[in-house]
């Protein structure tokens, strides 16, 4: 029998921490989950942390946390802790649901970008029949994908098999089926010529602050759609909108921001070539999640490695 452990969350809220501890019982009945606030008053009781945003210093005060769990795809808002504790395992939720989900909403993006979904949506709003001609074709669209993780390897292989043709760009070269591969920022201009789409799937690093601005999107295609899904501090959001203004962009979809939410009242909110989506492309379930981290405490307690750690050294 397994002994009893603690696992500390925060992520949700009240609501969050009673869906996890609904799909927990069924998982590990063995780990107790408690709120954030409870066990910041008891830190030596807890083994592991599932947490979305910590306060400074707040992980620091476990002095017996084994592993830090991501409660979503990106780990920024840990590590922006100058105090989280680099010696603990950071594992980020990359789950085989979060790859298949982005690669869901990768291929509903760039088809609204194609069909010019947003202006019909305008139309519908305002009881207009707006009669208009798409000019375009899945197979006449090449779709570039900046980042070639698990998502974006999956939203790759999606997007080929709706007829698109693909490239994709990343620090190193990654050889995937069918997919025409550039790496490393020599390569970057002939990459961003070739994109009629363009989205991004890249890490949070100092290199991809700002990636997507002015210099970048000149280098697109006149009138290329972009996909905004990787982090906000990638993209320059006034750059975007300028280019949106100037016809150097068609239209974006853009699920994540700097800061987010998106400001109220921010012009991107009404824009009519602008798609705004709340930071949801790829969020498994509150049930997914609890199995992908139930399924690594079992192998961490079995004395096996973690996957999809965070590497402090590589800044993802």
């Amino acid at each position: 029998m397994r002994n009893r452990r603690v696992m500390a969350v925060k992520s949700g809220g009240e609501a969050g921490l009673a869906e996890f501890r609904a799909a927990f019982a069924g998982l590990d009945p063995m780990l107790d989950l408690v709120r954030w606030e409870e066990a910041l008053g008891a830190p030596e009781t807890v083994d592991y942390a599932l947490v979305w945003d910590p306060g400074p210093g707040e992980l620091a005060r476990f002095p017996h946390l084994r592993v830090i769990f991501g409660a979503g795809a990106g780990v920024d808002l840990i590590t922006a802790d100058p105090d989280w504790p680099r010696h603990i395992p950071l594992m980020r939720m990359a789950t085989p649901e979060a790859a298949q989900r982005m690669g869901e909403f990768c291929c509903w993006a760039v088809l609204s970008l194609l069909k010019n979904a947003r202006r019909m949506a305008i139309a519908q709003a305002k009881g207009a029949w707006d009669y208009f001609e798409a000019p375009g074709r899945a197979e006449l669209t090449p779709v570039g994908i900046m980042g070639l993780g698990a998502m974006g390897a999956r939203s790759a292989a999606m997007l080929r098999a709706l007829g698109f043709p693909v490239l994709g760009w990343s620090r190193t070269r990654k050889e995937l089926p069918g997919v025409e591969s550039f790496a490393g920022a020599a390569a970057l201009p002939e990459f961003l010529g070739r994109c009629r789409m363009l989205v991004c799937l890249l890490p949070a690093t100092p290199e991809t602050r700002h990636i997507i601005r002015a210099e970048t999107l000149a280098l697109l295609p006149e009138g290329a759609g972009y996909v905004g899904a990787g982090r906000g501090m990638q993209q320059r959001l006034e750059d975007v909108l300028a280019a949106l203004d100037s016809g150097r962009l068609s239209g974006a979809v853009l699920d994540v921001f700097e800061p987010e939410p998106l400001p109220a009242g921010h012009p991107l909110w009404s824009h009519p070539k602008a798609t705004i989506t709340p930071h949801v492309a790829s969020l498994p379930t509150r049930a997914e999640r609890a199995a992908h981290v139930a399924r690594a405490i079992a192998a961490f307690e079995r004395g096996e490695a973690l996957t999809n750690l965070y590497d402090p050294a590589r800044g993802y």
